[in-house]
């Protein structure tokens, strides 16, 4: 088994090696801002560290969006996302689903996931995080998290490109628990 933490982006090695972790996610720059990604310091020093790398993309992104303000320069910081973790060896890219305008119907958000990955070159995966709120987001509610992988199956070449991360404390907080089942009832 291997144990993974989210470590602060300078010095992530000896971060992970401070907590123990075998695999270690980061972000590449101020998680809540739209400036392209920097490599931090000390970053050189996982190549061949037996560390697993994750790069989490910022919070920003919001490629599902209806509004092209947000979506267009989402797709763009994305790819700058993209291409930085793939620099630095990295295993994926970690980015939330988004989520649409209060009277966008959900396939819209569905629809422009797609495109994102009919549009955008991925040189690792992208893993598709499970988001604590929001009522109109893409990957809260586990119905939701179903239609979007169902859209995105069908994208040709995307198998090896496309992955889920299940942030459990995320699940916790959107109402989800070991108890509370996905859908439907108990019997």
């Amino acid at each position: 088994m291997r144990i993974g933490a989210h470590v602060d982006q300078n010095n992530p090695l000896d971060n992970a090696r401070a907590v123990g972790a075998d695999v270690v996610q980061f972000f590449l720059g101020d998680p809540q801002g739209w400036k392209k990604p920097v490599l931090p310091e000390g970053v050189e020093a996982l190549e061949g560290s037996g560390v697993d790398v994750y790069v989490h993309a910022p919070y920003t992104i919001n490629v599902a969006t209806s509004n092209n303000r947000i979506r267009i320069p989402s797709r763009k910081n994305l790819t700058q996302q993209l291409e930085a973790a793939a620099s630095i060896g990295a295993k994926a890219l970690i980015v939330h689903g988004g989520h649409v305008l209060k009277d966008d119907d959900p396939e819209t958000g569905f629809e422009n996931w797609r495109k994102v990955f009919e549009r955008v070159e991925c040189p690792i995966p992208v893993y598709i995080e499970n988001t604590a709120g929001g009522g109109n987001a893409m990957a809260r509610r586990f119905d939701r998290i179903s239609r979007l992988w169902e859209v995105l199956s069908g994208v040709p070449g995307l198998e090896s490109k496309l992955g889920f991360c299940l942030d459990t404390c995320h699940a916790h907080a959107a109402g989800r628990s070991s108890s509370t089942p996905s859908t439907g009832s108990r019997p």
